[in-house]
């Protein structure tokens, strides 16, 4: 496997100068969820008066309120660490980098998992998609991209998008640019980060293709997923991707970690990438 030390999860810190009170927080979250009081009152069994005096800061939750409401609007962990700072608790999850001893099994069921899908691309990504390890296999999509992209902490959808990075070789750019920025829009609802917010925007801004590759998805014809058709010096390879998380995270950095892999979609794109495997 190779390591990446160029981010890590723990790299951007989320607390503001200023913290806000529980009510805030609290009543951020339900908003963003879009559930009234009447609906998170029943959802974690309260009465609608005790959430809002909680919500105006007339009532002081125990700390198993705030995880009890945490867990009921699926607030992630280095939220719920917020939440509970917030209403006078010390907070509950751990977040240390994946190198930490801690994290040694952790770290090598993410490993294991890339170096066993080799000869298939594969890496780990943090909570902002920065890369923070690949296996062997990632450096034969990466060649002739811009030096500045590979600089740390290397983004990789800022990387696949730019167009000095993978976006002149990818062939069904709009499509892939469209299936990225809907994983974007979901991973922004489900978290509320405003970096992954201003990121969106970012790559919105970068040129679209001029071709019309793309521009019709025929879900007929897409097969099993979404491809990804990308132009190398052995021809157009393609791929379908998967993404793995930890199933039951009690660590920030876990919960917050991904693992993207590759499969070869077709013959050609499987022999190809066996012919260029370390032996």
């Amino acid at each position: 496997m190779r390591s990446m030390n160029t981010a890590t999860s723990g790299a951007t810190p989320s607390r503001r100068t200023t913290p806000r009170a529980f009510g805030e927080h609290l009543r951020h979250w339900r908003q963003h969820r879009r559930l009234s009081q009447l609906d998170l009152a029943q959802e974690a069994d309260i009465s609608t008066r005790h959430l809002s005096f909680v919500e105006t800061g007339r009532s002081v939750p125990s700390r198993e309120m705030v995880l009890r409401l945490a867990e009921r609007l699926e607030v992630p962990l280095r939220e719920r660490n917020a939440l509970l700072v917030a209403a006078g608790y010390a907070p509950m999850y751990r977040e240390r980098p994946l190198d930490d001893p801690a994290l040694a099994s952790a770290r090598e069921a993410v490993d294991l998992i890339l170096r066993s899908h080799e000869p298939y691309p594969a890496l780990a990504v943090d909570r902002h998609w920065n890369l923070l390890a690949a296996n062997r296999m990632l450096p034969h999509l990466l060649e002739g991209a811009d030096p500045s992209l590979l600089q740390g902490p290397v983004n990789v959808l800022r990387l696949s998008l730019h167009p000095q990075g993978l976006a002149p070789k990818i062939v069904n750019l709009h499509q892939w640019r469209s299936h990225l920025f809907e994983r974007l829009r979901q991973q922004i609802h489900a978290t509320g980060d405003a970096t992954l917010a201003a990121l969106l925007e970012e790559l919105r801004g970068y040129p679209a293709p001029a071709d019309a590759d793309g521009l019709h998805i025929d879900g007929e014809h897409l097969g099993i997923a979404m491809p990804f058709r990308f132009r190398t010096r052995h021809g157009v390879l393609s791929f379908i991707s998967t993404t793995t998380v930890f199933g039951t995270p009690v660590d920030v950095t876990l919960q917050e970690l991904a693992l993207e892999t590759f499969f070869p979609a077709d013959a050609h794109t499987g022999s190809v990438l066996r012919s260029l495997a370390p032996r």
